[in-house]
């Protein structure tokens, strides 16, 4: 690497806010001999212009030995973050690959095959004569061999080992706050007939029934992973295999990987990894799940990731606590710089308003409920002509608002998804002119909503993470209930940025759950200064009267009800509603992150 390219690197044709700066204290960084360097960056600083600036610094063929590492690896574990760079023309020399299943076959009878079902993953020894032309193929040539390759983290993680996606010499990271989530949750192993093709064939035994769970699941893994064995054998000595046939033997394969990892790891005496088993036995049926949940898994991120690159930049609005963050991915916090980027976007376009009614916690949700759905209808009249977010935390929230808000009469300025049509129905919420409100559900990341998008939402509960979750509880009963605050803190702090995203850009924030005054209040210390701001101005709004709002709001749904000859973009009923848990202070029926993890 070679810090003094980072300033020359940087990809516009000039700077602007802080980017200059930024780009100088970044090379001062490294140049002092950080090989880690951490850049906490607010939204509209030109975060993936700063990362294409560092990446612009890894050291090049021309100036290599044949044994150093050269170029650079660019990803992030957000697919939309990864298609804004694929558009943007600034990054057009950032060479992006994805997973297979991205990819279709290009023979005769197989253009609706995904690569990874193509013949070339069936047939033994296939000979595949367009595979110079196979999208897949040809993507990942030019990436492996380019001086930048751009991937989700998935698929960077997934090609720990390759001899096509090696060590380089530059790796960084985008939207890096989570990374040990997203190692916990890729490292988990779930264990179940739907994802266990020979599951019908084994005797699932009880593995927390005795005071060493971990020990009775090592031994049910080895188990496992000679049936998997076996069950891969006659298929991989196949010359030919049927699609699902192909399927089978890969899901295998995986499985026989992950059991591997875990057993390697779970007994090696020196590693740091704390394994959770959770389990729902049934003695009864063969229905059981299985889940082997890593925590903090500091090896497995070393190899996946550390041991992928020689220098790394880390970019992130919300690295919150270095030293929390350095210990829950592997660092040592000595050995890694802490750059700041201040904010350009004046604190009164982006102002944060008190509408609290009340806890939303579960046992309480149902008392404040009915004023939060008062609040947002008196919200509408406020924002007549302007469209709002509302960041429901689960689906059990946003079924109980859209049902009270159609009873006030004003279902037809509300839209809502479900977890199969989230991004067809967030489209059509884009794509409208009318001054709708889009009930979401997990959208306070990898959202842009300048300008007339969106100019105002609400944050309706403090997104405390599942106490349920055995990690979660697990790590409350060792007493990190800081950790567990900065993690609400940081989905707080994504959610405001998704409407204000420029400088001149401007959008109101609102508060309904009087739990993030008190998250605010006990996270002080870990606040970005530029958030601190927004903070310290909280205030609260004057808003039409609720009479008033039923008036304005219900006699323009009507009228708009009445104008329309077609259905809206999404109906409201609660058919989807109906697999989705009920929110037992989960709040969430899927990981914070699924929907950017998503099939490599």
């Amino acid at each position: 690497m070679d810090p003094d390219r980072i300033p020359e690197s940087f990809p516009a044709p000039s700077f602007r806010g802080m980017q200059a700066e930024a780009v100088n204290d970044i090379r001062d960084s490294f140049d002092a001999g950080n090989n880690v360097v951490l850049v906490r960056a607010p939204t509209g600083s030109g975060k993936s212009l700063l990362a294409r600036a560092i990446a612009g610094s890894a050291r090049r063929a021309a100036d290599a030995e044949p044994s150093d590492a050269i170029n650079a690896y660019y990803t992030t574990p957000q697919v939309s973050q990864l298609d804004d760079v694929a558009a943007d023309p600034l990054l057009d020399d950032l060479n992006i690959i994805r997973g297979k299943s991205n990819y279709t076959c290009i023979l005769n009878g197989e253009t609706e095959t995904p690569v990874n079902r193509a013949p070339c993953a069936r047939e033994q020894g296939y000979d595949c004569s367009v595979q110079h032309r196979c999208p897949y193929f040809s993507d990942r040539a030019i990436a492996s061999n380019r001086r930048i390759a751009a991937m989700t983290l998935a698929y960077f993680m997934q090609t720990a080992g390759s001899n096509v996606f090696g060590r380089r010499d530059v790796v960084v990271i985008d939207e890096a706050h989570g990374l040990a989530e997203w190692a916990e949750m890729y490292a988990t192993v779930n264990l179940q007939a739907n994802t266990v093709p020979i599951w019908d064939e084994l005797t699932v035994p009880d593995l927390t029934a005795e005071s060493d769970p971990v020990d009775r699941t090592i031994r049910f893994a080895e188990t496992l992973t000679d049936a998997c064995e076996r069950s891969i054998e006659p298929l991989t000595n196949r010359d030919e295999l049927t699609p699902g046939e192909a399927a089978r033997r890969d899901r295998l394969q995986e499985i026989r990987s992950e059991l591997r990892w875990f057993i390697t790891d779970a007994r090696d005496p020196h590693s740091t990894t704390t394994w959770v088993i959770d389990q729902n036995y049934d003695d009864d049926s063969n229905n059981n799940e299985i889940a082997i949940k890593p925590l903090d898994p500091a090896r497995y991120l070393s190899h996946t990731v550390w041991d992928r690159g020689n220098q790394f930049a880390l970019l992130s609005a919300t690295i919150l606590n270095k030293k929390s963050f350095c210990r829950g991915v592997g660092l040592d916090p000595a050995e890694v710089a802490l750059v700041d980027v201040d904010h350009t976007f004046p604190v009164a376009n982006r102002p944060l308003y008190d509408v609290t009614c009340g806890k939303m916690t579960y046992d309480e949700r149902d008392e404040t409920l009915p004023a939060v759905t008062r609040m947002l209808v008196r919200l509408m009249a406020a924002h007549p002509d302007e469209k709002g977010l509302i960041h429901c935390h689960s689906y059990a929230i946003q079924s109980s608002l859209r049902r009270r808000l159609a009873e006030l009469g004003v279902e037809s300025r509300i839209r809502t998804h479900d977890n199969t049509n989230r991004d067809e129905s967030l489209q059509a919420w884009l794509n409208t002119d009318s001054p709708d409100v889009f009930l979401s559900v997990t959208m306070e990341e990898a959202l842009d909503l300048q300008g007339e998008l969106c100019r105002w939402q609400v944050i309706c509960k403090a997104p405390y993470l599942n106490t349920t979750d055995s990690r979660v509880s697990r790590r409350l009963s060792d007493g990190k209930w800081s950790w567990y605050r900065r993690v609400a803190l940081r989905t707080v702090i994504q959610a405001c940025g998704r409407i204000v995203r420029a400088p001149d850009d401007h959008g109101s924030t609102y508060l309904a759950d009087s739990s993030l005054l008190k998250l605010f209040n006990n996270t002080q210390n870990d606040m970005p200064a530029w958030f601190r701001d927004q903070v310290d101005r909280l205030s609260t709004p004057t808003l039409p009267s609720f009479e008033e709002a039923t008036t304005t709001v219900g006699r323009a749904s009507t009228t708009e009800s009445q104008s329309s000859s077609t259905p809206r973009s999404n109906d409201y009923s609660d058919k989807s509603n109906s697999n989705h848990d009920t929110d037992s202070e989960s709040h969430r029926s899927t990981h914070p992150l699924s929907d950017v993890w998503g099939e490599e």
